[in-house]
Order: structure tokens, then sequence, then C-alpha cells
């Protein structure tokens, strides 16, 4: 009988001791689905038509928005470019595991016969380097609170990941996952958009401040990724059949609405923004029991989703 008084006050002392640990036991985070579903209209953004590219594979359409308050200059000449269709039937020419897919003129490669270059009509052959630019107050900046191996001060600008140096007064965009870049030969301006590359591996920050970064991908990473890696050097495509052909580029703007994707883009400085973030850097769930407590500017996704319809009254 003694024991088994022992034994139940013991049972209910571990009860109660456990009871205060259970009280201070964290919810899990939510996801980012779930933050999305909360969000409010007003905290997505619809990009400018006008900076809205299509480009048309055979897989499917894949949408790139251009950064003109990083690089004005090569957005206007690379719409120049696609209003005079210099991109219709070229092709991707590079696909390099772990780093990039690039296309262009597959007769502007080393192997490639240059009397067919194909002419880069009223677009200019030479654009000066738009590596980095000034810090502009006006436009808006998320800061990441974690620190940076590669810069200073790590953020958010416009819908793009970003970087800056408050000493030297500079900003620039990151070689983050799904970052359109201009490929340019070794002198400083010969890059003039019209062969760009895609960012598909880990990110090459060591490219940061050192190639004009043009945009970025909003939809269709997948027909960019997932194609078959080059087996030359640099993962450049050794075989003509082995290119994947560009049917198509064009400038939102230039089609009828009816033809346009109606994508918006979570405002990267808006309260459901943060929340993703804070959310990212310390997940805890069933699975994730010890958060991290930091987080990559390219670890985090900024949403794009189909605007939503309107109901009907």
């Amino acid at each position: 009988m003694h024991l088994r008084l022992v034994s139940a006050a013991l049972a209910v002392a571990i009860s109660l001791s456990v009871l205060p640990a259970m009280a201070d036991t964290p919810k899990s985070t939510p996801t980012a689905k779930e933050l999305i579903a909360r969000s409010k209209p007003q905290e997505w953004r619809t990009p400018d038509p006008q900076n809205l590219l299509y480009m048309q594979l055979p897989q499917g359409r894949v949408v790139i928005e251009l950064a003109p308050d990083f690089t004005p200059l090569h957005a206007a000449n690379i719409r120049t470019l696609v209003r005079e269709h210099y991109f219709d039937g070229l092709a991707i020419i590079r696909v390099q595991d772990n780093f990039v897919t690039q296309w262009g003129d597959p007769n502007d490669d080393d192997s490639g016969d240059k009397s067919k270059i194909k002419p880069l009509g009223t677009a200019k052959s030479k654009v000066p380097p738009e590596y980095t630019r000034a810090i502009d107050p006006k436009l808006p900046w998320t800061p990441l609170p974690d620190g940076d191996v590669y810069a200073p001060q790590v953020g958010f600008t416009e819908g793009f990941p970003a970087a800056r140096d408050p000493a030297t007064g500079r900003e620039w965009l990151t070689h983050c996952y799904g970052m359109v870049g201009v490929a340019r030969d070794i002198a400083p301006d010969s890059g003039n958009g019209n062969s760009l590359y895609v960012v598909i591996g880990q990110a090459p920050r060591g490219l940061d401040r050192n190639l004009a970064i043009a945009g970025r991908v909003l939809q269709g990473m997948p027909y960019l990724s997932a194609l078959t890696r080059g087996t030359g050097p640099l993962g450049f495509y050794t075989q003509a059949a082995q290119r994947t052909p560009i049917l198509s580029v064009r400038v939102a703007a230039d089609l009828p609405p009816a033809e346009r994707e109606n994508l918006q883009v979570l405002r990267t400085d808006s309260a459901t923004f943060a929340a993703i973030v804070e959310a990212k850097r310390n997940r805890r769930d069933a699975f994730y029991t010890l958060p991290a407590g930091k987080i990559d500017v390219c670890n985090i996704d900024i949403p794009v989703r189909t605007e939503p319809a309107v109901a009907a009254h």
C-alpha cells in the first residue's frame, strides 16, 4: 500500500514538472502558403507590362521581369532587341550544372560561324557596365537582419534580392536562383543584352558587381533549370540538336491583354513578406525542431501568384 502511494505521488510530481515545459513549447511557425492566404490585396503589386518579357520555348512560356531601376541602359537595349525580334529563332546554347542556363546566338560561340551572326538591328553593340548603382532612398529597402559574406548589408527592393554598402553609397542586385544576368566578354561594356543567362544552381554570389543583372524569372523556371546539361566546356552544347530553340520573345505591353499573364508579386516591403522571412529564419514544426535563427538572402523566395479573380456581386 505504501509503495503504491509513493508511486502515485511520484507520478503526480512528474506530471506537474512537465506541465510548465509543455506550456512553454512554442507553436509551429506558419507556412508561407498560410501567410500568403492571409495577405491583403494592397500587399501585392502588378509588374509593369513594359518590364515583362515572354520567352516562348517549345516546353512553355518563361516570364522575366526586367529591373530598369538597377540596369536601365541594359533594359532599354533588351527591349529594342526583343521588339525587333532579335531572339526569335535563336536558342539556349549553354546549360552548366549548378550554375547557369544561357541563351543567345549559337553562331556567336567560339565554334560558331561568325559570318552568320544575327545582326543587332538598331540595338547598341556596347552598353556601359551597370554592375552597381547609387543607393536611392526613394526605393523601398527591406533589410535582412542576418549577416552576409559578400556584402555589408543585404535585403530586398522592388521584388528583387539586393545588397548595399553604406560606406561607398552603392547598391546592387544579387546572383540568386532565378536572377537573369547579362553575358559579356572581357571588356566591361561588351554585355549588351543579346546573350542572357539565368542562375539555376547554388547562388554564385562571386559574380555580384562583376556582371549586370537585368531582372529575374517570375514564371517558368522549370523550363530553364531542368534542361539537359551541356557536355562541352562551361556547359555549352556541342551539337545543334542539343539546343532548345527560342520560338519568340515579346514585351508583354505589346500583346493584347487577353494574351498576357495576370501575375502579381508580393511587395517585399509588406508585412506579409516580413512575416514570411521571419518564419523561414525561425522555422519550427514537427520536422524542424531546431530553428536556424538566420537565413541567406538567396534562400528566400519572393512569392508570385496569378491575380485572384474578382468575385461577382
